[in-house]
């Protein structure tokens, strides 16, 4: 064998083995991004009540926020989101279901919303929301409150408005709360206004919820502004910044979708450019009531809810807007805490004026105190004191509303 018949095999082989170096780091790359997450793939062959999917280009998927200390197996969803994926007109909507909604949960009877998660996992939470609101989720994503601060730091930070004096207190008094009970000191927000927050204060102010903020109406308010305000920051970002990010990212993440199901999701999801934000809950005010011994559900009527939730996933129409109106005028909700379909979630929403007069009846039945206390709370007889789910301090006022003690 020649020399330079020698030189060109060994030049071709060499070709051959880098090509193979290069598809090997690909794939093990592709591996380590895709696969490395935390996959749950238990709901396979479950029966999850999911209704017939009406749009092959709207994919609807749970959302669920959980809050899981060290040492729990079971979690309360203490944030429910539908996300919808409507790749035929360009949006992401976010829909918020109130955690204390009185529902049906299949085996339990009635229940809180949130209830379905801590009785049966991510599938008894997925069918809940399925059977109530008449929904085609199959697939979930989950993170835990502690893991969605460290996605925020991956991000660099949020934009949130701190509006007003009462959410920066309470902002601040969370944020020093779950450092004594993370045992580290966390930087404090200093100022109201528009402003840069890190993780764990972004991830706080998506908590607030007592000291005149609004009550949990405003928290899941303040959640939406949160997932908005991230993606806001996706949409700025270039692809290797979105490659480096989602790095980053998997190992905060539980889902059930594949990475088959994922590529083709995201892929949808951009082809037209990245996609607007919306977001809105249901109940709508108005739609509402509370219900039970110290009023601890949220009581209204799912069919109705439903049928809000059908409308704005397949025809785009808006809670709480007439059909007949125009609203493709290209706006979204993106701006930085703009209230979301005229909620002004400074005060939490009114419901509607209940026909019930049992209680100026003119009858002398004594109330229990104990049974004004908050499910998870607890009433002091000895200093006539209520204490929360949180373990915070309160009073009822002449009103029978929540003052809470400043610690």
């Amino acid at each position: 064998m020649s020399l330079k018949r020698f030189q060109r095999r060994l030049i071709r082989v060499l070709t051959v083995l880098v090509l193979l170096s290069a598809v090997f780091c690909v794939g093990l790359y592709a591996y380590r991004t895709f696969l490395g997450y935390n996959y749950d793939s238990s709901l396979s062959g479950v029966d999850l009540a999911a209704g017939v999917k009406a749009d092959e280009n709207i994919t609807n998927i749970a959302l669920f926020g959980l809050d899981t200390r060290e040492g729990d197996t079971q979690s309360h969803s203490d944030c429910m989101m539908i996300v919808t994926v409507d790749n035929t007109r360009g949006k992401i909507k976010l829909i918020s279901l109130m955690r204390d909604s009185l529902v049906n949960i299949d085996g339990h009877g009635e229940d809180k919303l949130n209830a379905a998660y801590f009785l049966g996992g991510p599938s008894l939470a997925i069918r809940t929301i399925n059977e109530n609101f008449g929904t085609d989720i199959t697939e979930y994503v989950s993170v835990n409150f502690e893991q969605l601060a460290e996605i925020i730091d991956a991000l660099g930070g949020v934009e949130i408005n701190v509006e007003t004096v009462a959410e920066l207190e309470e902002l601040n008094r969370v944020i020093r709360d779950y450092g004594i009970e993370q045992g580290q000191t966390f930087e404090s927000v200093e100022n109201t206004g528009l402003q840069t927050l890190n993780g764990v204060q972004a991830m706080c102010y998506g908590r607030i919820r007592k000291g005149g903020t609004g009550d949990d109406w405003a928290r899941v308010e303040r959640q939406g502004i949160v997932m908005e305000a991230m993606f806001t920051k996706v949409q700025s970002m270039s692809a290797s910044d979105l490659i480096g990010l989602m790095q980053k990212m998997i190992p905060y993440v539980t889902t059930s979708l594949s990475p088959t199901e994922i590529a083709p999701l995201i892929v949808g999801a951009v082809q037209n450019g990245m996609p607007t934000i919306e977001h809105t809950r249901v109940p709508l005010d108005g739609e509402w009531d509370y219900y039970g011994a110290s009023s601890e559900y949220i009581l209204y009527d799912v069919n109705v809810a439903a049928d809000h939730i059908q409308q704005y996933i397949y025809n785009d129409v808006f809670p709480g807007e007439d059909p007949s109106t125009d609203t493709t005028d290209g706006t979204d909700s993106t701006g930085a805490n703009e209230p979301l379909g005229g909620i002004d979630f400074d005060e939490p929403p009114t419901g509607p004026m209940t026909t019930d007069d049992s209680a100026s009846s003119g009858t002398d039945e004594t109330v229990d105190p104990a049974s004004l206390a908050e499910e998870g709370g607890w009433y002091d007889p000895d200093t006539g004191d209520y204490y929360d789910s949180d373990g915070d301090r309160y009073y009822l006022d002449e009103s029978g509303s929540r003052v809470y003690y400043a610690e």
